[in-house]
């Protein structure tokens, strides 16, 4: 199998923290925004006053998930372009912004497909070798996938819900699980195989 490259490592260990920095400072910067009761996208609409700031950072995210898809080679290839399509769903969500009344469906369709292939990607990376690291290993991959999905599936019904009032706690939980599970595989693959060497 061919190993974890450098900047996939740097990219997994830059992930989480940016995706929880970007929605906290630009947050802190807009009076009156509840995070509670609005989601992350509300923070890069047009009317935000702080939309540059929260596109910047999904542009970053999207940007270190497809520097992960290309040079994370140690998962199958399925999961990689997984990987990298979600990346590009995040791009797509940034250039096609949610209005802060209503929606946009460009914007839905791309933030849906993001979603589904983040918690997806597991599924399709895993190995079926004895020399695969256990995380790649389908007992791990099929757990993951299952959790992930569930709680995409989770925001999406709450998204969705005209109702609901708790649409941007729902949203930050499964952004951050998603990122932090790409960067967990990454970074467990890159140490075995270190360890291997």
């Amino acid at each position: 199998m061919k190993p974890i490259g450098r900047p996939a490592l740097i990219a997994a260990l830059i992930g989480p923290v940016q995706s929880v920095l970007g929605w906290v400072i630009a947050g802190a910067l807009w009076t009156g925004y509840d995070p509670v009761r609005q989601t992350i996208s509300d923070l890069a609409a047009n009317e935000s006053p702080v939309k540059l700031i929260m596109s910047s950072f999904f542009v970053l995210g999207g940007t270190l998930t497809l520097i992960a898809s290309i040079y994370a080679r140690t998962l199958a290839m399925p999961g990689r372009v997984a990987l990298f399509i979600s990346a590009i769903c995040t791009y797509g969500l940034t250039i096609f912004p949610t209005p802060l009344i209503g929606y946009s469906t460009m914007h839905r369709i791309f933030a849906i497909t993001s979603f589904v292939l983040s918690a997806g990607w597991p599924l399709f990376a895993m190995r079926f070798r004895k020399d695969a690291p256990w995380i790649l290993r389908p007992a791990a991959s099929i757990i993951a996938t299952v959790l992930q999905a569930a709680l995409a599936l989770w925001f999406l019904s709450t998204w969705t819900d005209p109702n609901a009032t708790d649409v941007g706690v729902w949203e930050r939980v499964v952004a951050v699980s998603q990122s932090l599970y790409v960067s967990i595989v990454i970074i467990v693959v890159y140490l075995r195989q270190r360890r291997s060497k």
